[in-house]
């Protein structure tokens, strides 16, 4: 990628240092970018020690019971404990497997932590709920973006995971994406690319905002921009733009809002394998480079509505109250040329969001109405049939 150092994955495929990818973590957390175990390492101490009281309670209790109940103390004892034995043996093999994977999880931060340092860039673990503008970031519940690569030159780029949670009230599912996000010269219309062969979709956009573009570029993407916005999809999407997203980018849904543009997988792309990173890499430079143009992109909608400079009353270019030739008319100085006002650098409302589908409501309304409407007719039929028959 241009701007950082030569691409090394000498850091991902170096042999592991459990004690030294410990110590990294355990700096992480000292310094707050990582959240602390503490909850958990109590809630399994809580488990233990409920599970293990139980136990311990019982074993007393058939102590103290056993003149009476002689031989069957020890059968209902071993009733008992068997499902304490039970409970305190997945404890402690839930605590095993999750020590192992919290070992397998430092070493990837410290190997990823290596691989940004290498590279030039900075690694940072964790960050709850992003603060980005696209639609993925405002989805589900737990939103939280990890093992994250940022570099700052020759314009802000960031590579990283994004999980978040959705649920449908009796079960919840956790959806994993990996994400690039490019920082932009200036606030750019919304415009989404949904990748045709990836077999996802970053929303459903009102109908009449697709737009077709020339040559094979709607085999691989379709493009979607708020209507009125179709000129400047095609000034910004120029026959050798379209081409870099087609050969590097057609795997991956793309959205540019304000002033970011978002490329979107639906696997981690912050993963411990140099080729997925070289790939990721090759992405980003071969896009940053057409960028530039983008940033003399104006929304000329803003220029007709913004006010054109006047001369102040009285003042420069204001018509004489003498005749021509007076002295007055003589003195009073030429009148000031046009002034050209340029457009604000961002973005008029229209151009801000696209407006996505309400078919979902109107079937949902649908459906509400059968359920209310069937009902009320069929009752409408029996009682009129009932009145038949009594007449």
């Amino acid at each position: 990628m241009a701007g950082i150092r030569p691409f090394d994955a000498g850091a991902l495929l170096t042999p592991p240092d459990p004690r030294a990818a410990k110590a990294f973590t355990a700096q992480l957390r000292s310094a707050g970018r990582l959240p602390g175990t503490g909850a958990a390492v109590a809630a399994y101490a809580i488990a233990f020690a409920l599970i293990g009281g139980v136990g311990v309670v019982i074993v007393v209790l058939a102590a103290v019971l056993s003149p009476f109940l002689r031989e069957g103390s020890f059968i209902l004892g071993i009733l008992f404990l068997f499902p304490i034995a039970l409970g305190l043996g997945g404890l402690a093999l839930a605590w095993f497997l999750g020590q192992k994977a919290q070992r397998a999880q430092e070493d990837r931060r410290w190997r990823l932590a290596g691989f940004s340092r290498d590279v030039g860039m900075e690694y940072v673990p964790s960050v709850p709920a992003p603060p980005l503008p696209g639609v993925l970031f405002g989805i589900g519940n737990a939103r939280t973006g990890y093992d994250i690569l940022r570099g700052r030159e020759p314009r802000f780029v960031e590579i990283g995971n994004y999980a978040y949670t959705t649920s449908d009230g009796k079960n919840t599912h956790t959806s994993r994406w990996g994400y690039i996000a490019i920082r932009l010269d200036v606030p750019l219309p919304h415009i989404v690319l949904d990748a045709v062969g990836n077999g996802v979709k970053l929303g459903v956009w009102e109908r009449g905002q697709r737009l077709s573009l020339e040559g094979d570029f709607d085999r691989y993407f379709h493009l979607s921009c708020p209507a009125g916005y179709e000129r400047d999809a095609l000034y910004l999407f120029t026959p050798d733009v379209m081409a870099r997203f087609v050969d590097n980018a057609s795997a991956l849904e793309v959205e540019i809002v304000d002033d970011w543009m978002f490329l979107y997988s639906p696997d981690e792309l912050s993963t411990l394998d140099p080729t997925r990173w070289a790939w990721a890499f090759a992405v980003v430079s071969a896009l940053i480079d057409k960028l530039d143009q983008w940033g003399r992109w104006r929304d000329d909608k803003l220029r007709a509505d913004a006010p054109v400079g006047r001369p102040a009353a009285g003042g420069a270019g204001a018509p004489a109250a003498a005749g021509a030739g007076t002295p007055a008319a003589a003195g009073a100085p030429a009148p000031a040329p046009m002034t050209f006002t340029p457009a604000p650098v961002r973005v008029a409302p229209p151009g801000q969001r696209l407006k996505r589908s309400k078919a979902w409501l109107i079937a949902l309304l649908v459906v509400a109405g059968a359920f209310v409407v069937v009902p009320i007719v069929l009752f409408a039929v029996g009682f009129l049939l009932f009145l038949a028959q009594g007449s």
